[in-house]
């Protein structure tokens, strides 16, 4: 399926589902699609031609360009190839029943394909757990989940930066600095692309599984409590929020990019955030290193904190990662009175 402007000549989105019945036969046979029939054809075609490479593994996604008759230019294209669970425990049993396999595509835009890739395995994992455990219909629930994928799995990001406008710079403090957040009277769809923007916007996965348990431990523990977030009103109101310079800047980043309305420029502002931040929190632990020897390299680990618009967060954190080093904890802690004088 594709967004508006990468499918059919009437704007409307387009789709491609496909079933292949076994490992030893590479007919597609199709079961959805909102594509014209031409190009349904070539999609088809392409899809056959990696099945037969053996170039699709079970549940990982893969993203290509391909040319089709529409909107006769190249595309993006993510594919993505799985069983139901409960068809393969059969199959298992069963070794003479083979378990039907699908091939499920999305179509859209060139820009940084594969930039949704594993938003997309996500959102495939979802389809193949619910029909697992519900045995839904291809009409009822099939058709409809995979008509919204870009609704769901792509636009999230760029819904909360249109909710929050110039608050999202308290909503890029939570996320960095590991605070909790409440949502509190927001609609599934509002509190679910709030839970998503906080995970993404966050280092999980670039600093330490350990450090990141213990600023989360650090932060609930500390006396300030969890951010509340309210959407009961026409823009959400916040409580016991905060930020600081390098998140304001940041916020009018998104804020400038969203002029164009495109979420692969949100996503890519997303990931230059915490691209900055990790080299912020690697050129404190550089100074601080100097600082164990050097009380010159002490007073830059200062200027940086004073500088980067960000020193509230990046001192919590080396405190938490140096925590067990007793040279670079004494020098965080002198760190910590210098910014609180």
């Amino acid at each position: 399926r594709s967004p508006q402007g990468a499918g059919s000549g009437d704007g409307s989105p387009s789709s491609a589902a496909a079933e292949t019945p076994s490992a030893e036969d590479f007919s597609l046979s199709l079961l959805d699609t909102n594509l014209p029939a031409e190009a349904e054809t070539e999609l088809r075609s392409f899809i056959a031609k990696r099945l037969t490479k053996g170039a699709l593994f079970e549940g990982m996604g893969n993203v290509a360009s391909v040319g089709l008759s529409i909107p006769e230019t190249k595309i993006g294209c993510y594919y993505c190839r799985f069983q139901q669970e409960n068809l393969l425990e059969m199959a298992t049993l069963e070794s003479d029943i083979n378990a039907p396999e699908y091939v499920v595509c999305f179509l859209g835009g060139l820009e940084k394909e594969d930039t949704f890739r594993l938003e997309l395995d996500k959102y495939i994992q979802s389809l193949k757990i619910n029909l697992a455990l519900e045995q839904k219909s291809l009409e009822t629930y099939v058709n409809p989940y995979l008509r919204s994928w870009f609704e769901n799995a792509i636009c999230p990001i760029q819904r909360v930066v249109q909710l929050f406008q110039e608050k999202l710079a308290f909503l890029l403090h939570a996320a960095l600095s590991y605070t909790p957040v409440e949502v509190k009277n927001a609609d599934e769809r509002t509190d679910k692309d709030i839970s998503r923007f906080l995970a993404a916007a966050s280092l999980q996965g670039l600093v330490q599984e350990g450090t990141m348990t213990s600023l989360c431990i650090a932060m609930t523990e500390e006396q300030h409590k969890s951010m509340i977030i309210d959407c009961s009103g026409p823009q959400p109101q916040l409580h016991n929020a905060a930020s600081n310079r390098f998140c304001e800047d940041w916020m009018h980043a998104f804020l400038n990019g969203a002029e164009g309305g495109n979420p692969f420029l949100f996503q890519q502002i997303l990931e230059n955030f915490k691209l900055k931040a990790i080299q912020d929190i690697n050129n404190l632990k550089r100074f601080i290193r100097q600082a164990e020897m050097n009380h010159y390299a002490l007073f830059k680990c200062y200027m940086f904190l004073r500088n980067c618009g960000s020193g509230d967060i990046l001192l919590k954190i080396v405190k938490v990662e140096h925590a067990e080093m007793p040279e670079a904890r004494n020098v965080v802690t002198v760190l910590e009175e210098f910014m609180r004088e």
